[in-house]
Order: C-alpha cells, then structure tokens, then sequence
C-alpha cells in the first residue's frame, strides 16, 4: 500500500498527512538530541528544557491550526516551534546564540518568538503562556477570527492568576484553546505531591468543557484538539484539554532525572510517541522502507544543520548610537 492509500484500519483517517507528522516528530526528537549533546559539549549558552517525549502534544495539534492563528509556548518550546514550522537550522542557530538564528541569537532556548510562524512567544513565567494567549484570543476575536492556543504544564494549573484568565476567556467568550502538557513532573516535584483533584475540574469550574486524554498517541491528541479547535473557532469560548505525557530527559541542563522512581522511565519509554505512530502507520500499510527513508533524511539534515550552525556567525556588538535619539 502507498502512502497515500486510505487507512486500512481505520485508526488513522489521512496517511499522508500522519507520515508527515511522523517526520514532524522525528525531527523534534533528534533536534533536541542534538541539542542536549551541543549543551554538553558547552556549545549552547544558557539553559535548555528539552521537548523529548512529549511530541505527539504539539505535532497533533499543529496539524490543524491555520494561518490566522497563534500560539504561546512554554520554556520548553523547541517542540512548539517545530511544529507550526519554524525554520529548524535558525531556531538550533539560536541556541548556539549566532546572528542567524530565528531572534539574531539573543533570544536563547526559553524565549523563542516566531510572528510569521505564529509563534508569539515562548514564555519562562509559569503559566505565562495562558496570560499572552488570552491577549491574543482577545485580539483575534475582534480580527481575524482566529483561536489562540496556550501550551502549559500541570505546575501552571497551581498559579492563582491562571484563574483569572479562564474566567475572564470564558465570560467574554474567547476564542482560547488551553493544551495542558501534564507530563507529571513539576520541575522535580511529582504532580500528585502538590496538586490536589482533578486538572480538568479546574477548568470545569468556570463551565469550560475539559477532557484528559492519553497525550502519547498522536491521532488521540490530534481528536480532542479538533474538537476544542471547533468549539473555540466557533464562537462557543474557550476549552481546555490535559494531554497526560512524560518528558524522557530530566527538567533541564544536565538533570538526570534520579528522582524519578526506578523503573518509570523505561515503562513510559515503552510507550514512545514516535514508536506508537511507526507501528500504526506499518499496521495501516505503510511501507517500512518509507519510513525508514524518512528516519535516515532527518538524520542526514541534522548532521549538516549541526555543521552550518556551528560555523554561523555570533552577533556583532551593539552599536550604542543606534539606540540614541
């Protein structure tokens, strides 16, 4: 069967467009392997606060946002940025801090910000991203009629301001997705050590339809953000969805991860966005070859985006006369 061949088994509706995220998510994965190797070898300034494992979260639901949209990241945005198609060779050169990166390389890994890929920023503030989105859902009410989508993690839903947010979207009915990345980790804090209930009552509260779906399986993630898409781009106000998730690497920087219980890690590896969505695909007829071609091309432009970075310029010093009146 080719690739453009209907679903055999009906799991995945269109698989040109899911080999596609499947390139997607490759490459976020091996962009921020490479990363974290280029941090270790000192080559990255600044902190990192790597996407690995989370990837089904922001393909699934960048595969259907359109022009007139935006979106607000995390600190751990490469995947975000990825997604919505962000030139991956001037967001790694950002991270080396060279003048050809996406912000001229002042903005580093936790401040990302890409208007013409729809990107508004990436926010360090927990819980920052849903303030900047509601702005922009507010905006984009009164515009184009666009949705905004707010990335956050399960610490953010412990902020007292994240509330007046959802209150405030949902009285004026904003167009204002909210993705919850629960990857069950806040910084070194298990989640259930700090946050009590439910995270999708938090939203039900204030009568924002929620749902909790398994965020390691892109066709499910892909389903309940349709779904929110819909009801926000129709006018209905905003609607939340906890996207349950796992980081395969430590918070940040060099974090080995070793509170995590023994044992976590290699079961919730079993589990891995990218395995999941090869074995459907070969499952629906794909051939393996196919997909093996795509593994062996995203290898190939990481080795030669490592190359070109490493050999971009870094900015030239400010020049304090411009900034004079």
């Amino acid at each position: 069967m080719s690739v453009s061949d209907k679903s055999a088994t009906g799991v995945l509706d269109d698989l040109e467009l899911y080999t596609r995220i499947y390139r997607q998510m490759l490459l976020i994965r091996g962009f921020e392997d490479l990363v974290q190797s280029l941090f270790l070898a000192g080559e990255v300034y600044g902190t990192t606060h790597l996407y690995s494992g989370q990837e089904a979260v922001a393909t699934g639901v960048a595969s259907l946002l359109e022009d007139r949209d935006r979106v607000a990241a995390t600190y751990r945005g490469h995947g975000h940025a990825l997604a919505l198609g962000v030139d991956p060779q001037k967001l790694l050169d950002e991270m080396l801090a060279r003048e050809t990166g996406i912000n001229g390389g002042r903005a580093g890994s936790m401040n990302v910000t890409s208007p013409a890929d729809r990107l508004i920023g990436s926010f360090g503030i927990v819980g920052g991203s849903i303030a900047a989105a509601t702005g922009a859902a507010l905006a984009l009410k009164k515009t184009t009629g666009g949705v905004a989508v707010a990335y956050f993690g399960d610490g953010t839903m412990n902020q007292a301001y994240v509330f007046e947010c959802l209150n405030f979207c949902q009285v004026l009915k904003l167009p204002l997705v909210l993705m919850c990345e629960n990857n069950g980790y806040g910084e070194y804090t298990p989640f259930e050590s700090v946050t009590a209930g439910e995270i999708k009552a938090r939203a039900e509260v204030f009568e924002i339809p929620a749902e909790t779906v398994d965020g390691m399986t892109v066709w499910t993630v892909r389903e309940a953000a349709a779904r929110a898409i819909a009801h926000a781009r129709e006018g209905n106000g905003p609607a939340f969805v906890e996207a349950l998730t796992y980081r395969f690497v430590g918070h940040s920087r060099s974090d080995p991860g070793a509170y995590r219980p023994e044992g976590e890690l290699d079961e919730w590896k079993t589990r891995d966005p990218i395995g999941i969505l090869r074995s459907q695909l070969e499952a629906e007829g794909v051939d393996a070859a196919v997909l093996d071609e795509v593994e062996q091309e995203n290898t190939e432009q990481l080795e030669q985006m490592r190359e070109r970075g490493l050999a971009a310029p870094f900015p030239s010093a400010l020049n304090a006369n411009e900034f004079k009146d």
